[in-house]
């Protein structure tokens, strides 16, 4: 069922729109969320954001935040050490995200990666952001060159971390370069206009033009996200390190009961 989901809406965005009324009504509109349905929020932050107080982030129920860690093979985000320590005093459930890059091989990009962000200062799975950059919408990489680059470096984090990687991406990439081979690999996805009821996510980023109190950096926006699941599904997964010692404690009293 979920294979057909996929071929369904990549046919949709495959083909052309039908009428241009129709095209222009999506392109224009906001995606609308249901608070209820979802009802844990975050963010994903970058240098572009500046000087960032968590504490006021976490008062504005924000639950968890993808930092960005490092770019391609050699460069790393200004904001990653201050932002990883700083973010590490709350509550917030903390990932660091690679901005993949399609020009250099996926074990440099990973050793990169690895060497900005410590197993143990994130809370879930490191990310891996595959989209279109520079002239790469107009001149797109082949499936096999993407492939290529992109499984060792998924497969590169996913032994180092422990987990297997979230892939953050869009609409046109995922049914490019992910669908096909990368399905397995849990999916937050960038989808502004509508909800992407249609794919099996974990993450929905929402909105690009979000504003929050707290950060004071060249970007006045602040991209907002949401998971999908209910605040004990996110509890279960995403526990913080002294709450899965405490669940743990609780299940060792438990059985010698």
């Amino acid at each position: 069922m979920l294979n057909l989901k996929r071929n369904i809406i990549c046919t949709l965005l495959g083909g052309s729109f039908i009428g241009f009324s129709a095209a222009s009504a999506l392109f224009f509109s906001t995606a609308k969320v249901n608070k209820s349905k979802y009802p844990i929020f975050g963010v994903d932050v970058s240098n572009y954001q500046g000087d960032i107080n968590w504490q006021e982030l976490e008062a504005q129920n924000v639950s968890f935040a993808f930092i960005k860690a490092t770019e391609g093979s050699g460069h790393t985000d200004e904001s990653v050490r201050r932002n990883l320590d700083r973010a590490a005093s709350t509550n917030i459930r903390v990932s660091a995200y690679h901005f993949f890059s399609f020009d250099s091989s996926g074990e440099t990009q990973a050793d990169n990666f690895i060497s900005s962000v410590g197993r143990n200062e994130i809370d879930m799975p490191p990310v891996v952001d595959i989209e279109y950059y520079a002239d790469k919408r107009s001149n797109k990489p082949s499936r096999e060159e993407a492939e290529s680059i992109l499984r060792p470096l998924l497969t590169r984090l996913e032994n180092y971390y422990g987990v297997k990687p979230i892939i953050y991406t869009t609409l046109p990439v995922y049914c490019r370069y992910v669908k096909e081979n990368f399905s397995d690999y849990p999916l937050w996805i960038r989808s502004v206009n509508c909800e992407p009821d249609l794919l099996n996510w974990k993450f929905w980023q929402y909105s690009d033009k979000g504003t929050l109190s707290g950060y004071v950096g060249e970007e006045e926006h602040i991209d907002l996200n949401v998971y999908n699941g209910s605040a004990d599904d996110f509890n279960r997964e995403f526990a913080k390190p002294t709450q899965k010692a405490d669940a743990s404690s609780a299940s060792q009293r438990k059985a010698k009961k």
